[in-house]
């Protein structure tokens, strides 16, 4: 008996032995390397995703083609900022037409606008790139791509052009609000999604009130603001002037404010998907130019951008008077934007750097990248340098 007392002793003690060195290896991490030594298929398959690499791995190994074989597809939310846009492209049309677009009269190229009501579809496309059903650029606030920076990553996005700033394109309006500072405690309609969120926390900036001191009410798309204001879900709204403005008359109410006030606050650029400027670099450059030539025919005579945008979006007001307060940015601009020549009071890093911040702090999300890794200004240096 008493040897078998032994024997369970010495047994349990073994155990207790195999339990603490167990534990020690496991804590300092022996077992974790056994494990992946011996059992390697077991191991965890970390997500792989196209951001995970180069945008330009795929490009030819020899001469890169200049301009792709299929249209080249350009995402943008009906606003003024489009209007050289879409006389580059011919406007916004089925399969064959726009052929009249400066693309394909003076470059060879063959491009369509693409129309999408809310900005978060915009971006969304321009995730996925032509494809995939999306789009291979967009029109862009800087603001929105400072604020989808991260879920863009696949799509390693390269600002390449100012396309207009908003100047005095977007406003806020009210009913029963006599100034900015009685929007405390107010229902503020604003979509998120878009450019108008960043104005509004500009102007909430501007009269004393913190983000807590209005209760916001979302909407799917600046166009919707108008809608929200009429149909009482608001006291307030931001959104295009020509909408805002019906609506608060309507409504027996007053325009509050407008970008006209802060005209370097709003800009509009054109993204390029990192792949798609690897692959085809002469058709960015083709575009770019045909973009500059929109701003500089649009300067001398707005009646075509106008009419071109009238048939795209009639809820947008006078394409006109959209025009006139979002018009098309010149070199010029570019240059002066992107710090390349001449100063401009607020620059392309300024702005992302200003917008991404404000983003990471409401909403604790990472840090952004550096303002110059998100931008590509090959086409603007040369421009500028071929410039009398």
């Amino acid at each position: 008996m008493a040897w078998r007392r032994k024997t369970g002793l010495y047994l349990f003690l073994a155990l207790l032995l195999a339990a603490a060195a167990w534990l020690a290896a496991s804590r300092m991490g022996f077992l974790d390397r056994l494990s992946r030594r011996l059992f390697p298929v077991l191991e965890k398959t970390a997500t792989l995703s196209p951001g995970d690499f180069p945008a330009g791995v795929t490009a030819p190994g020899g001469d890169i083609a200049s301009v792709p074989l299929r249209p080249t597809l350009v995402g943008f939310t009906p606003r003024g900022a489009a209007a050289s846009l879409l006389l580059a492209t011919g406007g916004v049309g089925t399969e064959g037409q726009g052929k009249a677009g400066l693309l394909r009269t003076n470059y060879a190229l063959d491009a369509r606008a693409v129309v999408f009501a809310r900005t978060g579809e915009l971006r969304r496309a321009l995730q996925d790139g032509a494809e995939r059903g999306g789009v291979d650029m967009a029109a862009l606030s800087v603001d929105r791509v400072a604020s989808g920076i991260h879920p863009l990553r696949d799509a390693a996005p390269r600002v390449v052009l100012l396309l207009a700033r908003s100047q005095g394109a977007d406003a806020l309006g009210a009913v029963g609000v006599a100034d900015l500072a009685a929007l405390k405690g107010r229902r503020l309609a604003v979509a998120t999604s878009g450019p108008g969120q960043y104005f509004a926390l500009w102007l909430l900036m501007r009269a004393g009130l913190g983000i807590q001191d209005v209760r916001w009410v979302d909407l799917p798309s600046s166009l919707d603001a108008g809608l929200a204001l009429r149909e009482g879900r608001a006291d307030a709204i931001v959104g295009l002037r020509g909408d805002v403005e019906a609506a608060t008359a309507d409504r027996g109410g007053k325009v509050l404010a407008t970008t006209a006030d802060a005209p370097h606050l709003v800009a509009t650029v054109l993204v390029v998907r990192g792949e798609f400027a690897a692959r085809y670099p002469d058709g960015v450059r083709r575009i770019i130019r045909a973009l500059l030539d929109g701003a500089a025919a649009t300067a001398r005579d707005p009646t075509p951008a106008a009419r071109l945008l009238g048939e795209v979006a009639p809820s947008i007001g006078d394409p006109r008077e959209a025009i006139r307060t979002e018009p098309p940015a010149t070199l010029r601009e570019n240059l002066a934007f992107f710090g390349i020549a001449g100063q401009a009071p607020v620059t392309y890093d300024e702005l992302f750097q200003s917008a991404a911040a404000l983003e990471a702090r409401l909403l604790r999300s990472p840090p952004p990248p550096p303002a110059e890794d998100t931008r590509d200004l090959t086409v603007l240096r040369s421009l500028g340098e071929a410039r009398p």
